[in-house]
């Protein structure tokens, strides 16, 4: 399988990442963690340049070409490699990032990043896809907290770009509701756990 999660700043995610991760090795699958953008050495290149610095260093059309430059390298050596050798690929962050960051709260056209998606992500798209839905202002603030040294280029964007960046990632949820499954973010780690695994032995 091919698992991705998704959702804006300090939603989480990566936690459950790790929790899922263990639960499905505790029943012997080969699991493999990665996440985007990064994966391979040239794709935490590019997310370097992606994650800081200032906030206008790059349009939202360079950002999403970033992206996927980073997305070709890690499809090509890490995803579909460990996908065909049989393991779950489970992945935080993967192309609907792209359509919430750069499309619908940076305004890239979408039609570069269907056209991007469609050449590069080709076949090779998520099984099921967990969408973490919360409060930008509780996001952020966890994020903050959380600190993310001088990764923190998305983070200071502003709170209308990342309002705008939940409606986003609800907007794609909904349009691909057989897919993508939205997770209350504001439940305990445990309780998102088990939503998570409710979905995915349903």
């Amino acid at each position: 399988m091919f698992i991705t999660f998704e959702g804006g700043e300090g939603t989480g995610k990566s936690t459950q990442v790790k929790l899922l991760a263990g639960g499905l090795r505790a029943t012997d699958v080969d699991v493999l963690i990665t996440r985007e953008p990064g994966g391979t050495p040239s794709a935490e290149a590019l997310r370097e340049l992606l994650v800081t610095g200032e906030t206008s260093r790059w349009s939202a059309e360079a950002e999403a070409l970033l992206n996927y430059a980073a997305r070709d390298s890690h499809l090509r050596e890490v995803i579909r490699p460990a996908l065909a050798a049989g393991k779950t690929v489970i992945c935080d962050r993967f192309m609907d990032s792209t359509r919430a960051y750069q499309g619908i709260a940076g305004g890239c056209s979408m039609t570069l990043i269907d056209r991007l998606e469609s050449e590069i992500v080709g076949l090779t798209r998520p099984n099921i896809t967990f969408v973490f839905d919360l409060d930008p202002v509780v996001g952020l603030a966890r994020a903050k907290a959380r600190g993310t040294g001088d990764e923190d280029r998305y983070e200071r964007k502003g709170l209308a770009f990342h309002q705008n960046l939940r409606q986003g990632f609800l907007t794609i949820a909904k349009a691909e509701h057989q897919r993508c499954k939205l997770i209350d973010a504001a439940q305990s780690v445990a309780a998102i756990d088990a939503a998570i695994w409710k979905q995915l032995r349903g």
